[in-house]
Parts: structure tokens; C-alpha cells; sequence
């Protein structure tokens, strides 16, 4: 089969190539593309590449970076999943969901973890997300976790692995469904030509898993999405959300706590709220409770939530689950409350705190990754094979004074997609962030796809958006004995009106 000129050069990597097999030839999951693209010709496949970013900042699909709104990237060759693979990631990420969810469910409960000696409590308490204040606090229908993204990795052999859990305010999901619009109209032939499962019902099951978290007692919920504001990072995504769902977006100064009711400013006077879809953090939410001199969050918010007259999703205090210590422990977790062996590995991973582990990991500094526990965005994170002589001692010295805030792991050689970049169609490394919704009773939808952020940059191994890196659409190839779900185009049609 012919490949593109673009893909001229495109060489062997290290680690698992996604398109290219080890003996050289592309694996039978990315022919169509690569034909595709050979059809196309270079200036055509440039030329689309250009209207399709173009369309992107036309749009307003933008990430926030020191304050400054910036176009988030979108590479023009999707990223290709088959079937049988997909079907390992959503059980691995559906029953990682349970444990986490059954763990903080003990956590802020019964505690039975700490005394089966399964996790230290010391870990779970020293944890800086780790809140008191909502212990006995159980949420209507049991569920905490409304909301997971669960990082995914390919390692050397071409197996998931999981990076790390976000169950807190996981963000991203917006780019998967602005992704699909904008690719499907660039690629409409390549998308035509192949099975994709799709992305765009997201909205519709987390509004139902949000209606079923509401209050006992009441039947029909006022559900909101509770935005930091226009300066946030995630803003866009606040937005597309409550629009696709048709529900009111609102700011901290939109709601008040009145005998241990929320209550939302409306032309028509004060209605209550009883969903509230967050998407501040804890410390920022209640200044009653946490951060005093917080504008952003509801004065009250935690009470109204511990008399049972409002629901936080996600919970608060979830942020325990997310640390990357406790990470260390989800396989433990999974065992101990599912009786199962876990879907999904870990990466391997040394716990500083443990002296053993610590003198392995000071001893082989310029070998190993190592990350804050409480990080996020990559941010912290030192990659000791690039790190400099003077970044490793400093490193030394901290690791040494606060063992328990870093944990190491191996450097990881991610999979490579084909991605478009100056020079060409060329391999870049790229991780994978599925989503999951929890409508309680054990009924957790995985998205089918998820974020695929790429590091443009050459031999790059940060993904994230702050680090210079885009996103991909995510296809997930439906199997050809299950029945078509919905078709994409007409799915993708916003229910309430607006571009995505």
C-alpha cells in the first residue's frame, strides 16, 4: 500500500508506535488512514490542517495559560483504538471507579481501610486534600465520584497502563466533543469509511447522573454548573456543558445559603438549586469552611450539603483518591473492596516516605521521574535523564526534607501517533484521559474515546497543554458484531442550540 509523501521519514521509535509495526509496515487499524492521506497529497492535507485550526480559534476552543486565553491545538490525523482494546480500558476504568468511590466512601466513613491496615491513615490524613469537615457527610444516592478521568498510558508493548486518577474536577472532556465536530467536517470521506463510536451523548448521561444525585425527596432537580468565572482555564468547557445539558450556568455570587437551603438569583426572585456541578476547588468553594477570603465559592454551601438540601458533585474532599501516594495503593483497593484483580496496571512507582524505597530512588536521581504527589498540569515534575547537575541536587535537598510530597517512577517511553507537524507526518508521544460518569448502583458509563493530548514537540514526554502540547480525536472502532449506536453527525447537533 502507498503511504503519503508526508510520511516519508517518519523512522522507527522507541517504545510502541500506534501505526507502525515493529517490522515497519502500518498495522491493518490505521490503513484506512494512512490511504486517506496518500489520496490526498500533501498540499491538500495542509490545507485542510489550516482551515481546520482556523475553524478552532473561529469557535473560541481556547485553554487559559497565566491568564492568557490561547487556541488549544487539534493535530488534523486522528488517534484509532480498536474494539478489543477499548474493551479493556472501559472495565479497567469502570472498576477503578468503584474502588475509588467505595475507598472514600470509607475514608470520610467507617474508616474499615485503616484498620484492615490496607492504606496507613497517616497517608490519607497528611493528604492536603483530605477534609474533616465533610466526614459523615453521605451523599443522597452514595455516589462521590460523579465524575472521573482516569490518565492512561501505552507502554513499550503497546498495553494501558494508568498514569494517575483525577476525580475531583477532571477537565478536558469539552476538546473530546468539540474534537469530533470539527474532525468529521475536515476528514468527512475518512470519517465516512470507517465504524466510530460516538462521543456526543456525553452531556445527556451526566445530566441524568447528576439528577440522580439530587436530594431525597426531590423528583425533578434544579441542577446548575458552578464556574469559577470567565478567567478560569476551563471556562469554555463550563459553558459548552451547562448549554449541551440546558442547565444554568452560575457564579458563586448567583447563589445563597439560606436556612441551609441554596438558593439561585433569578428575574423571578430566589429558586432553590439542588445539584450543584462544581467546578471549584474545595479550597475555594466554602468561604465558611476553607478559604476565608474566597469570592469564588457560596458562603454556607457545605452545611446546605450536610443537611442533605444540596448535592456537590464531585464531593468534596475527593482529592484524597487523586494524590499520587495514594495511587500507589489503587490496586490494594481494588482487591480489598471488589475482590478482583485489577483491569488496568499502575506504572511502577517508589514511595519516598518508605526509607528503603528512598535510598533506591536518591541513588538513581538522574534515572527516574519524579513527581509531587499534589501536582497537576505537570507542573513540578523532573525527568532525571534531562535534568541538569544543580536541578537534581535541588531536587535532593527536597525529596530529603519532605519524603512523603514526591514519589518516582521510570522513565516511560509513551506510544506514538502520527501526528502533523512542520516537517511532516512524524511520531509524537501521546496519553489518553477516558472519562467516566457514575450514576450510582455500580451503573459507570466510560465515554467511548476520551482526550488524546500529544506533545508537539520532539521527543517531548509532557503532554499537557501548558507544555506546549494539542489534542487528537480519539476514535474508538466500534466492533462489527455490536448494532450502530446513533449516528455521530446527527448526535452531535447541540440540544439546546449554540456552537460547540
Amino acid at each position: 500500500m502507498d503511504t503519503p509523501e508526508l510520511l516519508d521519514g517518519y523512522g522507527p521509535v522507541a517504545g510502541f508506535d500506534e501505526m507502525y509495526a515493529e517490522a515497519g509496515g502500518v498495522r491493518a487499524t490505521y490503513e484506512g488512514v494512512a490511504g486517506a492521506f496518500a489520496t490526498m497529497g500533501p498540499d491538500e492535507v495542509r490545507l485542510r490542517a489550516d482551515a481546520l485550526a482556523s475553524s478552532y480559534l473561529d469557535q473560541g476552543v481556547t485553554f487559559g495559560v497565566a491568564g492568557e486565553e490561547r487556541p488549544f491545538p487539534l493535530d488534523i490525523v486522528p488517534r484509532l483504538i480498536e474494539a478489543h482494546d477499548w474493551v479493556e480500558v472501559e472495565s479497567g476504568v469502570r472498576q477503578r471507579v468503584l474502588a475509588l468511590e467505595a475507598f472514600l466512601a470509607d475514608v470520610y466513613g467507617a474508616g474499615e481501610v485503616f484498620a484492615d491496615r490496607v492504606v496507613p491513615r497517616r497517608t490519607v490524613v497528611t493528604s492536603p486534600h483530605f477534609h474533616r469537615v465533610v466526614a459523615g457527610l453521605d451523599p443522597a444516592n452514595g455516589v462521590r465520584v460523579h465524575v472521573a478521568g482516569v490518565d492512561l498510558i501505552r507502554d513499550g508493548a503497546g498495553r494501558f497502563r494508568v498514569l494517575e486518577d483525577n476525580v475531583r474536577v477532571p477537565s478536558g472532556v469539552s476538546y473530546v466533543m468539540t474534537n469530533r465536530r470539527a474532525l468529521s467536517a475536515s476528514l468527512p470521506e475518512l470519517f465516512a469509511d470507517h465504524r466510530i463510536r460516538p462521543v456526543a451523548q456525553y452531556s445527556q448521561h451526566l445530566l441524568a447522573a447528576l439528577r440522580a444525585a439530587a436530594p431525597a425527596g426531590v423528583t425533578d432537580p434544579t441542577v446548575v454548573v458552578l464556574t469559577p468565572g470567565i478567567y478560569n482555564s476551563a471556562y469554555f468547557e463550563h459553558t459548552l456543558l451547562a448549554r449541551t445539558m440546558g442547565v444554568e450556568l452560575v457564579e458563586g455570587r448567583d447563589l445563597v445559603c439560606r436556612s441551609g437551603r441554596v438558593l439561585m438569583r433569578t428575574t423571578n426572585g430566589l429558586e432553590p438549586v439542588h445539584v450543584i456541578y462544581r467546578r471549584i476547588d474545595d479550597d475555594w468553594l466554602d468561604p465558611q469552611q476553607f478559604r476565608s477570603e474566597s469570592m469564588l465559592g457560596v458562603p454556607g454551601i457545605i452545611n446546605a450539603a450536610r443537611a442533605g438540601q444540596v448535592t456537590i458533585a464531585n464531593a468534596v474532599g475527593n482529592g484524597v483518591a487523586d494524590d499520587k501516594l495514594l495511587y500507589t495503593y489503587v490496586p490494594d483497593l481494588i482487591r480489598y473492596y471488589l475482590s478482583e484483580e485489577p483491569i488496568l496496571r499502575n506504572v511502577d512507582t517508589w514511595r519516598l516516605g518508605e526509607a528503603d524505597q528512598r535510598e533506591e530512588v536518591l541513588d538513581r536521581l538522574d534515572e527516574l521521574v519524579l513527581k509531587p504527589v499534589d501536582g497537576s498540569g505537570g507542573k513540578g515534575i523532573v525527568i532525571g535523564p534531562a535534568a541538569s547537575r544543580e536541578e537534581l541536587d535541588d531536587l535532593r535537598a527536597k525529596v530529603t526534607a519532605d519524603p512523603r510530597a514526591w514519589i518516582a517512577q521510570p522513565v516511560i517511553s509513551l506510544s506514538t501517533v502520527p501526528t502533523l507537524v512542520e516537517n511532516g507526518i512524524r511520531p509524537r508521544h501521546v496519553d489518553l484521559r477516558p472519562f467516566a460518569v457514575n450514576k450510582g448502583d455500580g451503573d459507570v458509563w466510560v465515554l467511548p474515546g476520551g482526550l488524546t493530548r500529544v506533545a508537539l514537540p520532539e521527543g517531548e514526554l509532557i503532554v499537557n497543554s501548558s507544555r506546549g502540547g494539542g489534542s487528537k480525536d480519539t476514535w474508538v472502532l466500534a466492533d462489527p458484531q455490536v448494532p450502530e449506536e446513533e449516528d455521530e453527525l446527527e448526535a452531535l447537533e447541540d440540544p439546546v442550540g449554540g456552537d460547540a
